[in-house]
């Protein structure tokens, strides 16, 4: 027997869910294992449907157990008995966080959407499931009410094209309308105004919670929606009812804050729900008590307020007290800030501003020491003074930058943008505006559910190591860069970079010792790479590699040069980035694990596929990122912004690309080549100009657009022959590239790119021999020895170019039979067989073996006798008789 059920007190999202899977289990029968909301009730007796009564199931009997809209075994009834037998098949389908003692299925499908019809419509959708308009209408009225018509702060974009996608297969919104929060009766009006009357407050490190108190004899109707009134008519950030019904004690939340979690809150009063809406019941205990113990749970849950060290930027830059004004300028210019803490003696004295240095160079002090112009009585903090408390005091102070103390010690600093940050990051938490959902979680997301679902199990596991161990060592640990732009994006990744705010050789070495491999360190640059990881479980002997860096910042002395860098925080170390797509990291530690860190707005530019420079002189410092952002732009099929196109044309104007290593340029160029459509970004480098770095007269044509498709076309098939032979795809395409220049503008791009004159000879020869090649093919009557002499001795990358610009498909089949077969062609007869039939050693036994060849090659020799044959016949005079 297959059983389809849901949570206890069933309400619409349940009903929906269990008819929605049914679709997909079509012989499951639809058993509620306790009671329904008044609401489902109704709707069930003006609908009726097959629903199986519990009573009539035997447990023993089932073999299949679908449970929807939760995964926790305690609010299954008696159906928790069998989810862990062996012998029953069980699949979740929840829109809920995963419980810590979850029900453990076969087949999980949980995602934190706004509602749990949301995931079986989704299903219906890829399975291309017909619905009834009545079907559609039900499953429409599910996702209206657990996201309170799309109002809720849970509510994902998911849920919105769900519903659409109801709508479009007939669903009513009239009698959705009619379920959804209907109008209050007299006597729930009635109990309304006695909740509120009711209400009193709570404070719990400066979160504002209300809670209410009602006895009824009996009340018919649907508790939750009085939690929305409430918190529609409540300025707070919390809401707990707590209503004794005819001798049992319902207990309903709401929170809109991130520091208390109203899920965790009713699982002590063997509850459940989101974190942001939830419910229990409980048998009947005084109200007051119920209220003591609310009040309890509460202050145990609820997260202490935020302090200085939760936002500060650290470590910080400082200056020493007997610098210059010049050299203050210089360091303020260097790292891109605008305030430097003064220091004497290892003891803060002040601050002093870019707006005072430079008015000091304009009256000519730049030689004067820079505690003669420093603010002595500027407002610090300590690291646990409350970020409450520095709001307030920068307001009155007018103060833009506050310097963050611990033992007489800058620490760290907490500046107007990190204060507007973290009001902005509340007022989206606690916002009732209709704010996109997708805009909210750009300021308050955690990818931690994306980590689990998209890597594998040993490379989370890795990073889950990695998050413990900086625990262990005191330091912070994220994930960054193009491995959380990848999961962001849907697809696996397996390039591991970790940023470390602390010492990343010491975390790497630490780690080594966890996970076994090799570590190569780089103490310039504060790095090291930890090299054949084994891989638990992994039969083919594979292994993996992760990077681990410190925190860091750069400036570059000169424009185009490397940079040099020195540690720094996490903001610094992802500001010193390319792109805004590429500035994002995801914490490692247990203490917030998968929080994403977006400080940019990545996000926002992952979804409108935009490729944004992060700063206005990202081009001058490093000209490759031109050559990057294009890259990225055609791999993703994002656009370049405005502003990032006009940044691009200025460096060329600049002619800060003439600056550029032609060893970089030609790593960025090898990068291209291996890329899924390099033709598509060499066209837009040249249409931006960028070819011309490389030559004055490249530029992309419609010759060279089919040529470099020839060339993907042809790498691809050789590929799938798989001979063995590696090939450098990188050498193709450059030929290719440049083979449109004459011969001098060919080794004059060559030398621009700065490659070694082995390189260099093997693109130019190897260019030759092709085209040499082509023009041979033209009169060799498709004789296959003639074929075989012209294309012996040519490199594979020379071989394949030639395929590449032939425009003739008869010219191009010899070559690839000369790739697949006749390259590998040898005579069977030996030297020793020579002998053996009398013919005397010598240069003959060359030309004997090479002609054999050619006949094998245009099919007149087959067998080893057919050669011997062939010897006696043309070799005659040479035999002992």
């Amino acid at each position: 027997m297959e059983i389809i059920t849901c949570h206890t007190n069933a309400d619409f999202d349940c009903l929906s869910s269990m008819v929605g899977i049914s679709k997909i289990f079509k012989t499951a029968k639809l058993v509620f294992p306790g009671s329904q909301e008044k609401q489902v009730r109704d709707f069930l007796r003006a609908f009726p449907m097959d629903i199986v009564k519990l009573k009539d199931i035997e447990l023993l009997d089932i073999t299949k157990l679908i449970v929807v809209d939760t995964n926790d075994p305690q609010r299954i009834g008696i159906f928790k008995d069998i989810v862990n037998n062996r012998s029953v098949q069980v699949f979740v389908y929840d829109h809920h966080p995963k419980s810590k003692n979850g029900i453990k299925a076969a087949v999980e499908v949980i995602d934190e959407v706004g509602a749990a019809t949301t995931l079986i419509v989704e299903l219906i959708r890829e399975r291309n499931i017909s619905l009834t308009p009545f079907e559609a209408t039900l499953l429409c009225i599910g996702i209206y009410e657990e996201t309170g018509s799309m109002k809720f702060p849970t509510t994902t974009e998911r849920d919105l094209v769900a519903a659409s996608y109801l709508l479009r297969k007939g669903a009513d919104l009239n009698v959705v309308s009619t379920y959804i929060q209907p109008e209050l009766s007299k006597e729930g009006l009635a109990l309304l105004n006695d909740l509120v009357s009711s209400l009193t407050e709570v404070f719990i490190h400066s979160v504002w919670i209300k809670i209410a108190m009602v006895y009824r004899e009996k009340f018919n109707g649907e508790i939750a929606y009085f939690a929305h009134y409430i918190m529609d008519m409540e300025d707070i950030d919390a809401l707990v009812l707590i209503l004794n019904i005819g001798g049992k004690v319902f207990l309903v939340g709401r929170s809109r804050t991130s520091s208390l979690n109203i899920a965790k809150l009713m699982e002590r009063f063997t509850g459940g729900g989101h974190e942001k809406a939830a419910a229990a019941s409980i048998k009947e205990m005084p109200l007051d008590i119920v209220k003591e113990n609310v009040i309890k749970a509460l202050q145990e849950l609820i997260q202490p307020i935020r302090t200085a060290k939760d936002i500060m930027t650290s470590p910080v830059i400082t200056i020493a007290w007997d610098n210059s004004i010049k050299e203050a300028e210089k360091l303020l210019t260097k790292y891109e800030i605008n305030v430097l803490p003064v220091i004497k003696n290892n003891e803060y004295m002040g601050l002093i501003s870019r707006e005072i240095v430079e008015k000091a160079l304009f009256h000519g002090f730049k030689l004067n020491k820079v505690m003669e112009f420093t603010t002595t009585d500027a407002y610090t903090a300590l690291w646990d003074t409350p970020i409450r408390t520095i709001e307030k005091d920068m307001i009155e102070n007018n103060q833009r930058f506050v310097a963050i103390i611990d033992n007489k010690m800058p620490i760290g600093a907490i500046t107007r943008t990190d204060l507007l940050r973290n009001l902005y990051e509340d007022y989206i938490k606690k916002s009732r505006l209709d704010i996109p959902t997708a805009y909210k979680q750009s300021h308050d997301r955690n990818i931690g559910a994306l980590l689990r679902e998209r890597l594998p199990a040993y490379a989370l596991n890795l990073l889950i190591t990695a998050g413990a161990a900086a625990d262990e060592l005191s330091m912070q640990a994220y994930l960054v860069g193009g491995s959380v732009r990848d999961i962001l994006r849907g697809q696996l990744t397996l390039d591991i970079d970790i940023v470390v705010e602390g010492d990343g050789i010491k975390l790497a070495k630490y780690l080594s010792n966890i996970l076994g491999g090799k570590m190569k360190t780089h103490e310039r640059f504060q790095t090291a790479k930890i090299m054949d990881i084994p891989i638990p479980g992994n039969n083919h002997n594979k292994t993996m590699h992760i990077d681990v860096a410190t925190a860091r910042t750069e400036y570059y002395e000169r424009p185009a040069e490397l940079p040099r860098v020195e540690t720094s925080s996490i903001k610094k170390d992802l500001y010193r980035r390319d792109f805004t797509i590429n500035a994002l990291a995801a914490k490692l530690n247990k203490n917030g694990f998968g929080h994403l860190i977006d400080f940019f707005g990545g996000q926002r530019d992952l979804k409108d596929g935009i490729i944004r420079v992060m700063h206005n002189l990202s081009f001058i410092e490093d000209p490759t990122r031109a050559f990057r952002a294009v890259r990225f732009g055609e791999r993703f099929s994002f656009k370049l912004s405005k502003h990032t196109e006009n940044l691009i044309i200025s460096a060329l104007k600049l002619d800060l690309f003439d600056k550029l290593s032609g060893a970089r340029l030609f790593d960025e160029l090898t990068l291209i080549f291996y890329e899924h459509e390099p033709e598509k970004i060499i066209k837009r480098l040249s249409r931006y100009g960028l070819l011309s770095v490389i030559h004055p007269k490249l530029s992309y044509s419609p010759r060279l657009d089919w040529l470099m498709k020839n060339v993907r076309d042809t790498l691809s098939w050789y590929n799938l022959l798989f001979l063995g032979k590696t090939i450098k795809k990188e050498n193709v395409y450059l030929m290719a590239l440049l083979d449109f220049l004459n011969e001098n503008d060919r080794a004059s791009a060559l030398d621009r790119l700065l490659v070694p004159e082995s390189f260099k000879f093997e693109i130019m020869s190897n260019t030759l021999h092709a085209r040499q090649a082509n023009n041979t093919l033209e009169y060799s009557k498709n004789d296959a020895a003639i074929i075989y002499k012209t294309l012996r001795g040519i490199k594979i990358e020379a071989l394949l170019f030639l395929m590449s610009i032939c425009n003739d498909e008869d010219k191009k089949k010899p070559i690839s039979k000369y790739l697949i077969e006749h390259r590998n062609i040898k005579p069977m007869l030996t030297g020793k067989e020579l002998i053996a039939m009398g013919i005397k050693p010598g240069p003959i036994y060359s030309q004997i073996f090479e002609n054999i060849l050619y006949e094998k090659l245009r099919g007149n020799i087959n067998t080893k006798s057919d050669e011997i044959e062939y010897v006696k016949t043309h070799y005659s005079a040479l035999l002992l008789i």
